[in-house]
């Protein structure tokens, strides 16, 4: 015969199971979930590459072209000076 302790045990045990094939349902829908999550975060990231590579080009465009400038006025600078300087000297 069953003793009350064993039926006692044996009803644990079983509630025990029931919560851990329960709680091992639950992560797997969790891990799921943290997978999605982080395959979004990895479009967001990949999309934010793109634009920022996409403003970055103009803007060192941009100041290619405002150091060339930059040069020129030195160099157009120069040149004046130069000019200047040789016309004083033909006086």
């Amino acid at each position: 015969m069953i003793d009350p302790a064993q039926t006692v045990l044996f009803l644990v045990v079983i509630i025990l199971t029931v919560l851990l094939v329960v709680l091992g349902i639950q992560v797997f829908f969790i891990l799921r979930e943290l997978r999605k999550t982080l395959e979004k975060a990895n479009k967001v990231l990949d999309d934010t590459g793109v634009i920022t590579e996409s403003v970055s080009k103009p803007i060192a465009s941009l100041s290619t072209l405002t150091m060339g400038l930059k040069t020129g006025a030195i160099i157009a600078k120069i040149l004046n000076v130069g000019k200047k300087h040789h016309e004083k000297k033909d006086e």
